[in-house]
């Protein structure tokens, strides 16, 4: 992937990104070089352990970024403009909610207690469509109902904290999805409820992702919660995407070692009586400068030249693009662990176990 390549069906391109910040008188290389191509009506998951750069990637296309954050370098084009470029919150309203929206982790912190639920939504609805009166109450009701509040026009004059924890996501979600913008970024939608709601609400927004023919993007550091509704997955590890490729790809034929080890770490694949797999270390201090592969250090399969020079993306198929060493034609042959022989013996029914 040293280049992405855009084509009609490209909603959102991502070329060689750079984010910064600064934190008590250092800088962190939170973004490290990411390209990145996102196409139209796809569900892309972006994958990789707490502190690997999701979230921050995603904000950086909404201009969320904190205060002490910048993007350094590259580009992020979507719809003609570059959106690495803007400097202004106007700017920014112009594609903030409107045209890329957010489904927030923590429903708890992203409603207001002190307004009712319908007033939260047609906050979205008056910002960017204008609407105001018994027409932004009727789509409000309209759009409750498609996320499965029922009695909408009782629900809408209710405050946060009389819904359950999946009636309040589903609410961020209606927040979300208010002004029919062209991409949803779900960012750990799931966190914080039981497994049974997880299905739930996962399914809730594959519905409304084909309602609304949205774009959408996952964003989790749990591979099992993304099996059933990726088109395609990107591993992130220290700020940069180390492995990209179909669902199935990234499953069934995983070629870079930290995605082995995400998936080595599946409770899925756990034996009655053995410690479930875990990764060894700890990820790089991104305040230095890295080295070579950021992995290596943790990577049990490492080479000598994973501590020397950072590798190229080598391309497994037209849609499977791997940043490790082990692809370049000179290096040994390794297998991968014994644990991801299990997900290709299951075959398909692996997903049904996710």
């Amino acid at each position: 992937m040293s280049e992405a390549v855009k084509t009609p069906d490209t909603i959102l391109q991502v070329q060689d990104l750079n984010v910064k910040f600064s934190l008590r008188g250092r800088v962190l290389h939170a973004i490290r070089g990411v390209t990145l191509d996102v196409q139209r009506g796809e569900s892309l998951a972006i994958v990789g352990e707490s502190g690997s750069g999701k979230t921050v990637l995603t904000k950086t296309f909404m201009g969320l970024l904190d205060q002490n954050g910048w993007v350094d370098s590259g580009s992020i084009h979507f719809e003609g403009e570059d959106l690495a470029a803007f400097k202004t919150e106007k700017d920014w309203l112009r594609i903030r909610g409107r045209k890329i929206a957010m489904v927030l982790q923590d429903p708890m912190t992203s409603l207001n207690p002190l307004k009712t639920i319908g007033g939260q939504i047609g906050e979205a609805l008056e910002l960017h469509q204008g609407l105001k009166g018994p027409a932004a109450d009727q789509r409000i009701q309209e759009i409750l109902l498609d996320v499965g509040i029922e009695e909408p026009a009782r629900r809408m004059k209710q405050y946060p904290h009389q819904f359950s924890g999946g009636m309040r996501q589903r609410v961020v979600i209606a927040i979300a999805i208010a002004c029919q913008s062209r991409i949803l970024i779900c960012d750990e939608p799931t966190t914080a409820l039981d497994v049974t709601i997880q299905a739930q609400i996962l399914q809730l927004i594959r519905d409304l992702i084909h309602k609304y023919e949205l774009t959408a993007i996952y964003i989790t550091h749990d591979l099992g919660v993304v099996a059933n509704i990726a088109d395609r997955i990107a591993v992130m590890y220290a700020g940069d995407i180390v492995e990209i490729g179909t669902c199935e790809e990234i499953f069934f034929d995983p070629r870079h070692p930290y995605t082995w080890a995400l998936l080595s770490s599946l409770p899925q694949l756990g034996r009655k009586g053995e410690a479930l797999y875990a990764i060894k270390g700890t990820p790089p201090n991104l305040f230095n400068e890295i080295k070579g592969d950021a992995f290596a250090p943790r990577n049990p399969y490492a080479l000598n030249i994973d501590f020397e020079q950072r590798p190229p993306y080598f391309d497994v198929s037209p849609t499977h693009k791997v940043r490790s060493w082990l692809l370049d034609p000179r290096a040994p042959k390794v297998e991968p662990p014994e644990s991801l022989k299990r997900i290709q013996a299951q075959g398909g029914s692996f997903y049904e176990h996710c």
